[in-house]
Order: C-alpha cells, then structure tokens, then sequence
C-alpha cells in the first residue's frame, strides 16, 4: 500500500461572521495515499472549498489535524505554511489566474522566483512542453485561447515538481472538448506519479478520477472508488474535432 500523502482527522472548520458562527467543516477525517487521484463534490456550501484550503495549506483548521506528507499542517505559522505550498503543492484554478502582460515562458517561472531554483527558464520550458505548448512559450494569455491559458497554469503547478496537484473547478471555464483535452493531461499527470485532487461540481469530470469524496453540510458524507472510470484519451477519440480555438479576449 502506498504512503499516506494526506491525513486529516476529525477537522472542524468555524468562520466568524460578525455574531455568527459558520460550521464549514464538522469533524472531516480523510486520508489519500501517494499517487491517488481523487475528486472532491458538493453543493454550494457544503464544505468542499474550505477543505480544499485546507488541505491546499491556504487555510488552517479550527481544531483537529491535518499531516501533508508527514508535516503537521496545524501548527505551521504563515511563512511556513508559505514554504510548503511552494515547495509541495502545485495549485491550478478555474480562472488561469496568469499574468495578463507576461509570456507563458515568464508565467510558468513564476513559482521558482521564491524557490530561488537554478536554471528556471530551462525548468519553465520543460513544463510547457509536457503540456504541449513548446511552441507557445512567447504568448501572452490574451494571445492563448482558454484551454491553452489553462495548460500554462498547469505547467505552473508542475514546475517545482511538487508531490501532489490541486485543481479547483479547472474545467469550469471550458468547453466539453477543452474540458476532455485538459483532463487527459490531468490523468498523465496521475499515471506518472503525481497525487491529484481535484474539486469539481460535474459528474463527469469526477469520473476521470479514482475516487470522489462528497461533501454536504460540512461533513464528508460518502467516499467511493469510481467503478467504470472515464479515459479522457477514449473520450476525445468520439468527440468530434473542433474548429481552430480563437484566443480569449482580453
């Protein structure tokens, strides 16, 4: 059996909204070993953003512990949670959040200005190529079309060669066939080694994964293997092909 990756035991989550209390997590325990892909639903309000802040070290629990690869998140002070987000979790988000004036090239260097790595344009390249934009490297975002936004953020993420991925609705803004092309990059990701968890409220983008855990009122309430699992690959192979993708206005 592979390695616990991520351990989180009996977390509760309380907000403070003026004289109200808000009960965003009540005693969620998950774990999610080294190498798993798991979908993360619910409904509005039920819970599964504040876990994925948590788990994605944007947030830290009200009580309870939550361990990322052995740490002991709780405990951390901001600079420190600061470190493993950098150095452990590559993030990827519905809305690209790339810099509008600066090249793919520069977007995806980004996480290794804090890192103070060596060789980041080299590094920078090698994650565009793995997405397949080589020949993108020099395009602005408003010269990209949205899937293509979106492969340059999920060569961001990869860039520090991070432990696991976090997707937040990452095909939200996408088209059906979009959404297929960047889920296959997503089970690649997987099929190499990388832990991946994604939030998603369609059905059938969580049926890429291995497992999805749902939510409801703050409580995690069922955690079930995907039986007849989708391959994006097979997926885009019935689809027909689109029209060349115009780039986003911007």
């Amino acid at each position: 059996m592979p390695e616990l990756l991520i351990e989180v035991d009996n977390v509760y989550k309380t907000y403070r909204m003026g004289k109200m209390e808000v009960h965003a997590l009540r005693g969620v325990s998950v774990s999610i070993h080294r190498g798993e892909f798991v979908a993360i639903m619910g409904p509005s309000g039920s819970g599964k953003s504040t876990f994925m802040n948590m788990i994605g070290c944007l947030d830290k629990p009200t009580k309870g512990s939550y361990r990322l690869d052995g740490i002991e998140v709780a405990t951390l002070n901001d600079n420190q949670l600061a470190e493993i987000r950098n150095r452990k979790i590559g993030f990827v988000f519905q809305t690209f959040n790339l810099l509008a004036r600066t090249t793919a090239l520069r977007n995806v260097e980004l996480p290794m200005l804090y890192s103070n790595a060596r060789n980041r344009e080299q590094m920078a390249r090698h994650a565009l190529q793995l997405v397949g934009l080589g020949e993108r490297m020099g395009h602005k975002p408003n010269e990209l079309s949205g899937g293509q936004q979106q492969r340059v953020a999920i060569a961001r993420a990869l860039v520090n060669d991070p432990p696991v991925i976090f997707g937040d609705e990452p095909t939200g803004n996408l088209d059906s066939r979009t959404s297929e092309e960047i889920m296959a990059i997503f089970q690649k990701l997987h099929k190499d080694g990388k832990t991946v968890v994604l939030v998603t409220h369609e059905e059938d983008i969580a049926e890429h994964a291995e497992r999805i855990i749902r939510f409801r009122d703050g409580k995690m309430v069922s955690d079930t293997v995907v039986e007849n699992r989708r391959i994006a690959e097979d997926e885009l192979a019935n689809m027909p092909q689109l029209e060349l993708e115009e780039p986003v206005a911007g």
